[in-house]
């Protein structure tokens, strides 16, 4: 999986890819992440890749000349994702879509925005992480390349890990507990314990649809709501959750 992403702050880029699995797999051959200097493709003394907006107004907006020559120049692989508020919501769907092709390329706004011809005339397509103002598309960058790579097979040490977590299933991840058995009063649920790893899985699910029907019922409605399976589960697990 090659991932290109143009941005005036390559180093933040690199330095987040170094850690945890996005790191792992880095080193292990599976990922290619490449980060791209806007600054580099600007050709005045000064490196300048942003200008005041035409008819007024605050801030300062990402030229067209450096951007298109930085992706021209490296021709990397397509799609190109010009990161903005205006763009699709990026969630767990589109991690997996984005993980089954063989690579795609980031544009990190920044400033007040990007001239229009950059999203219109240069990325093929945009993408937003939330309904929240960053100063630019570096830290979406981030949870963009970090939800995709650990999609790509062989990046996490147990490639079941990614159908358990929240969202695979359009569920939120079931709690999870561990050692020691019993802390301050606060005890593991005994079915957790008793070995039977194929009513363990039932008695998960069962606990992930109630609290996603607690927590977040915009995910319940997406999937249409219950199901019969979803609601047999829960009848033979009637207890409610710990949380």
């Amino acid at each position: 999986m090659r991932i290109d992403v143009f941005t005036i702050f390559p180093g933040m880029l690199i330095e987040f890819w170094a850690w945890g699995v996005v790191g792992r797999g880095v080193e292990a051959g599976l990922l290619d992440l490449r980060a791209h200097d806007l600054r580099l493709a600007a050709t005045d003394p000064h490196r300048t890749v942003d200008d005041a907006p035409f008819g007024g107004g605050a801030g300062m907006v990402l030229m067209p000349e450096p951007a298109f020559a930085a992706v021209e120049a490296v021709e990397p692989h397509r799609p190109l994702f010009l990161l903005a508020p205006s763009g699709r919501r990026f969630d767990q769907a589109a991690a997996r879509e984005l993980a089954a092709l063989d690579g795609f390329s980031l544009l990190c706004g920044r400033y007040e925005g990007v001239d229009e011809r950059i999203r219109e005339g240069l990325c093929d397509d945009a993408l937003s992480v939330g309904d929240v103002v960053l100063a630019g598309g570096e830290v979406g960058a981030m949870v963009v390349t970090e939800a995709v790579a650990r999609l790509i097979p062989g990046v996490l040490g147990n490639d079941a890990s990614t159908a358990e977590e929240s969202f695979s299933d359009g569920l939120l991840e079931h709690p999870q507990w561990t050692r020691p058995a019993s802390f301050r009063g606060m005890d593991v649920p005994e079915i957790l314990r008793s070995g039977d790893h194929a009513r363990v899985g039932r008695w998960r699910r069962a606990e992930a649809i109630r609290r996603t029907m607690a927590l977040r019922p915009d995910l319940m409605a997406a999937r249409g709501g219950l199901s019969d399976d979803d609601r047999a589960v829960l009848a033979e697990f009637p207890e409610q959750p710990i949380d």
